[in-house]
């Protein structure tokens, strides 16, 4: 071949470097993997979190169904059949009225339950639109309604239910309404530290130009960007309000007879525990304890899997 007729290849330097056709390949393959998606993923790979999910679940089923299928009622009392240890025939024994402590300790749950997460869905609603409503707001705003916030959050919360025990008789809508006058505090100071970091970014200025009211930003461009803090504040909140329903009823401040909830049983209980009876006490303070522990450990799960400073 002739020097004219031979051809000219660029340096090395200059040559594209060769890839690995299957690496191409496989990133342009790779799927797109969402904030929530990498969190559930986190979170699944958290055993014990996963264990406390799988245990809450189960949960909230038995609440819901075993009552339906039980043959004994909740509230009938049979006094043929008092104090009858765990048996095939009664799976949780029987109370000191002959009551089915399975079906009292299920219909209990459904009580608990529904206390917890109506309390930690009323403390979302009032704390996010007023620590949201604070944060954004900001100035003399802010500095007045965080004093309101320390006010309440040092009265003597006790003190304040029993009031109302007085004011209002004993009934679900009153515990209810006791959690809920100051349990609502830490979900306001979370979405306020919350919100002190994001409204001075960009989206939230662009929204504060174009006029966007208030609430359109603490909906629109707030809330999103902290919802992972604010579920883990409601993961603890549930717990915390299932363990004060089961202390006032305890007392004698929550629930009334007939109506079982996992405080009630536990009073009951009391009369009869020295005597032998230990299954009428040990099943409601069982599920107490473990109900909180799951979603406690729930809490903490989602905690990790929701940082993304902890995204690996």
């Amino acid at each position: 071949m002739s020097g004219h007729e031979q051809e000219h290849f660029p340096p090395e330097w200059l040559q594209p470097a060769v890839k690995n056709p299957e690496d191409s390949h496989q990133a342009m393959q790779r799927p797109y993997v969402s904030y929530w998606q990498d969190a559930w993923q986190r979170l699944r790979r958290n055993k014990l979190a996963m264990l406390g999910l799988v245990f809450l679940l189960a949960l909230i089923g038995m609440a819901l169904f075993a009552p339906l299928f039980s043959p004994y009622s909740a509230t009938a009392q049979d006094l043929r059949n008092q104090n009858l240890p765990p048996s095939a025939l009664h799976w949780f024994g029987t109370d000191d009225l002959g009551r089915d402590v399975f079906t009292r300790t299920w219909q209990g749950a459904r009580i608990s339950l529904f206390v917890g997460f109506m309390a930690a869905l009323i403390d979302f609603v009032i704390g996010v639109a007023y620590g949201g409503y604070s944060g954004l707001k900001g100035g003399k705003t802010d500095t007045v309604m965080m004093r309101i916030v320390e006010i309440l959050y040092g009265l003597p919360y006790l003190l304040m239910v029993i009031l109302l025990m007085v004011v209002m008789k004993p009934s679900l809508l009153t515990i209810i309404i006791a959690l809920t006058i100051t349990g609502w505090i830490s979900m306001a100071r979370i979405v306020r530290g919350q919100v002190l970091q994001l409204k001075n970014l960009e989206f939230v200025t662009a929204s504060q130009t174009f006029g966007a009211s208030t609430g359109r930003i603490i909906r629109k461009n707030l809330l999103p960007n902290t919802m992972g803090p604010i579920i883990v504040q409601m993961t603890l909140t549930v717990p915390s309000a299932i363990f004060a329903e089961a202390f006032l009823s305890f007392l004698g401040l929550g629930i009334q007879a007939p109506h079982a909830s996992w405080g009630v049983m536990t009073n009951d209980a009391l009369p009869v525990i020295l005597s032998g009876d230990w299954w009428q006490l040990f099943f409601p303070a069982l599920f107490i304890s473990l109900t909180m522990f799951a979603f406690n450990v729930l809490g903490d799960g989602l905690q990790d899997a929701l940082d993304p400073k902890l995204k690996k």
